[in-house]
């Protein structure tokens, strides 16, 4: 049992911990937003340690007192009472040791963000571009089972349903630290719409999942964007095709363009585009990150390497396969009406397994 050195780093944690709330009631740190922002979201992510550290320090206490009963204690009855105790916290302490463990391991700080979603039709013309739109139908559904808010900045639609593209802010709880593991290329095997003979026919689309960028975490110089307005176009009422709201940004110095046409008001698509816009010049320093964990961890992929693929969806034989972990489902149309918590609590087990691995080496 590791109880020792892991009680004396909990301990050297609640130092910092109760350092943190010290400063969060001070009213310099208070008046300065960035460092407040900053500071809070440490304390907010040391809490379940804390929380758990104290849970544990308590039981391995009972457990001393038990033990210490069944040394010196005459009385049967309490004998018999302080093994009883010591055979239940036995039990109980590999499993609470190890999410200590993992807990004490530093979590991606992008983890508890919001995040930006981008589908793609890939390779397979219209029936790609309706597979992404069954993609997001999908995404739609796990985040409204997740009472998260998701809210399209841009889309291009597909000939024959579907989109060419798609790309969505998804707002809530730990969105990005959930959704990061759909990042790759999603392929699917069925008879398209369009196909006359029956034949089963290989498409694609690319999903790409960013954490969105907070405010204090990039600083945007606005003399380095370009501003373009132009109609809306597709879906949208009597204005579309009338009025200038759509807006599209031009990052000057990356060469960077987003755009969104969402909204009918200009002023709501400006932010957000601009929005997008940080959360991608900001993503291009986290993909030095990503790179480097991808590279050792199979249950993540770099944004930037479309061509991983990490799932097939085979429609014949009701199959879903995660390729990252071997993980095979035979209940298809329950996972694209947004069942698909099963499969991310597998790639979480898997990641953190992977995480355990290389902090114990």
């Amino acid at each position: 049992m590791a109880e020792n050195s892991l009680i004396e780093k909990i301990s050297g944690l609640q130092e910092k911990y109760d350092g943190l709330q010290k400063q969060l009631s001070d009213p310099e740190v208070i008046s300065d937003m960035k460092k407040y922002v900053q500071l809070n979201k440490e304390y907010k992510e040391l809490a379940p340690i804390i929380e758990a550290g104290k849970v544990y320090k308590k039981m391995m206490d009972d457990y001393d007192s038990a033990k210490d009963i069944l040394a010196n204690e005459k009385d049967e009855e309490l004998r018999e009472m302080a093994k009883e105790e010591i055979a239940g916290i036995e039990e109980k302490i590999p499993a609470m040791e190890e999410n200590i463990k993992l807990l004490l391991i530093p979590a991606d700080p992008q983890d508890g963000k919001n995040a930006i979603l981008e589908i793609r039709g890939g390779t397979g013309g219209d029936e790609a571009a309706i597979f992404a739109g069954d993609l997001f139908r999908m995404y739609s559904k796990y985040a409204e089972k997740k009472g998260w808010k998701i809210e399209v900045t841009n889309q291009s639609e597909g000939a024959a349903g579907g989109f060419k593209e798609i790309v969505c802010k998804i707002s809530g709880d730990h969105v990005y630290g959930t959704m990061k593991y759909e990042s790759g290329v999603h392929r699917v095997q069925r008879v398209p719409q369009t196909e006359t003979q029956g034949r089963v026919h290989t498409s694609a689309a690319s999903v790409a999942v960013l954490p969105e960028a907070d405010e204090f975490d990039i600083e945007l110089n606005m003399n380095d964007i370009r501003k373009d307005t132009f109609c809306s176009s597709g879906p949208g009422g009597q204005s579309v095709n009338t009025t200038y709201s759509a807006i599209r940004l031009t990052h000057i110095p990356s060469g960077i363009v987003v755009q969104c046409q969402d909204e009918k008001s200009q002023l709501k698509n400006f932010d957000k585009a601009l929005a997008e816009l940080r959360t991608r010049l900001y993503n291009m320093e986290y993909e030095k990150y990503l790179n480097e964990i991808s590279a050792k961890r199979k249950t993540m992929v770099s944004t930037g390497d479309r061509s991983a693929k990490i799932r097939t969806y085979n429609y014949p034989q009701s199959r879903v396969t995660d390729h990252r972990i071997n993980y095979t489902m035979y209940n298809l149309p329950v996972f694209m009406d947004g069942e698909i918590q099963e499969v991310i609590d597998q790639l979480q087990i898997a990641e953190n397994a992977e995480r355990l691995k290389a902090a114990a080496e």
